[in-house]
């Protein structure tokens, strides 16, 4: 069997977090840095903490606007249907004058 395969373990490895905490682990690096952890991580805070990184919050946010308002307007398929069921309408009420479809009395 090979010597040294392994890397070096150190027990007692800080971990710190951009938010200032740090932990102590067991592992293969002395120190490892991160952004977020289970200080300030919304998921076990319970609080919303955005990172905005070159505004894709803002456009995500001005997205979910957009997108509401799309679903208050009427689909293309139901305005379809709103105006042929208006030419329906039209058509047995007596028909368009000058067309076709004019009835006569």
């Amino acid at each position: 069997m090979k010597k040294d395969l392994h890397p070096a373990y150190y027990e007692n490895a800080k971990v710190i977090c951009a938010c200032g905490s740090t932990l102590v682990v067991g592992s293969t690096k002395e120190k490892i840095s991160t952004e977020i952890c289970s200080q300030c991580h919304p998921f076990y805070t319970g609080t919303e903490k955005l990172i905005d990184t070159a505004g894709k919050v803002e456009r995500f946010k001005s997205r979910r606007v957009k997108a509401a308002a799309v679903v208050a307007t009427p689909k293309k398929t139901e305005r379809r249907r709103a105006a042929k069921a208006k030419k329906i309408a039209v058509v047995k009420a007596g028909g368009i004058p000058g067309s076709r479809n004019q009835r006569t009395k």
